[in-house]
């Protein structure tokens, strides 16, 4: 009996294995064709036969008068200040929602609740034709005043995701402060945010990431190439009127997830932890 159920637990294993391959194949041919020239790019090898950096070292100074650091500082001065103003906005609501006593509370988290389901598609462009109405286009504007009022990418999503965890913070600590003479900014700021942690580093790590990847908002809102971002960058390696350095664009592709790869496999733990606890009750 233990002979067969040694045996079935290799079959399954190398069954996942087979399949895991499968689905990482496009991810190993993405990462093959990055060290391959464009002469090799057509052939059958997964990985080159014969490696080149080129792609990377010509990629990153492709663009004519600016490199890829530029970019990656334009990317980053505008996720820190999205991320900033996100975690500011969206624990500051939250807590409102949590623990202040106001007429309609229940329906004003009830919409905020609604906002889940409402597709982006909805409000694209009553949002664009206000932005362009206060001349934002072209600034990273329509993105960090959205957020700094817990809107923008997740924004909903965050707030009730504070939400819960607050409302399993003990209200005898709020009451004890209260006795100590703390105002409801001074509960906030010194019993809650503290004990807030687990979650805003969740919160922080998805707002991360799903605006690092926020392709299309950045294409919608930013002309100019001086305030492009990563992957607005690697938009300009596809010319329709002459050839495509495809593996320069493999290449820099490849670099552009470095730090969102970097954050995802660090952070695991948090992201599990700060979901799981928000529901925790205590």
């Amino acid at each position: 009996m233990k002979g067969y159920l040694k045996t079935s637990q290799i079959w399954k294993h190398l069954l996942l294995a087979v399949f895991s391959f499968i689905m990482m194949y496009p991810i190993f041919w993405w990462i093959g064709a990055a060290f391959k020239s464009n002469s090799e790019l057509n052939s059958a090898n997964l990985f080159p036969a014969h490696p080149t950096w080129s792609n990377f070292t010509d990629g990153w100074n492709a663009i004519s008068g600016f490199s890829f650091t530029h970019f990656y500082a334009n990317t980053f001065e505008l996720i820190l200040s999205v991320l900033f103003t996100t975690i500011i906005s969206c624990s500051l609501v939250a807590f409102g929602f949590a623990r202040l006593d106001f007429p309609l509370r229940n329906f004003w988290f009830s919409i905020v609740l609604v906002t889940l389901m409402l597709p982006s598609q909805v409000t694209l462009i009553p949002q664009y034709a206000m932005f362009n109405a206060f001349g934002w286009v072209d600034t990273y504007l329509p993105f960090i005043v959205p957020h700094s009022l817990a809107g923008g990418i997740g924004g909903s999503f965050f707030i009730f995701l504070l939400v819960q965890f607050i409302r399993g913070i003990p209200q005898e600590l709020d009451e004890a402060a209260k006795i100590d003479g703390c105002s409801w900014f001074g509960i906030y700021y010194r019993i809650i945010l503290p004990l807030l942690k687990p979650p805003l580093v969740t919160v922080a790590i998805y707002c991360f990431l799903w605006n690092w990847d926020d392709f299309f908002g950045h294409l919608l809102y930013i002309n100019s190439i001086d305030k492009y971002t990563v992957g607005l960058a690697l938009k300009m390696f596809v010319d329709a009127n002459s050839s495509t350095p495809w593996g320069q664009v493999f290449a820099m592709s490849l670099v552009s997830v470095i730090p969102a790869a970097i954050i995802f496999f660090i952070a695991q733990r948090h992201i599990v932890e700060g979901v799981a606890t928000s529901g925790v009750k205590g």
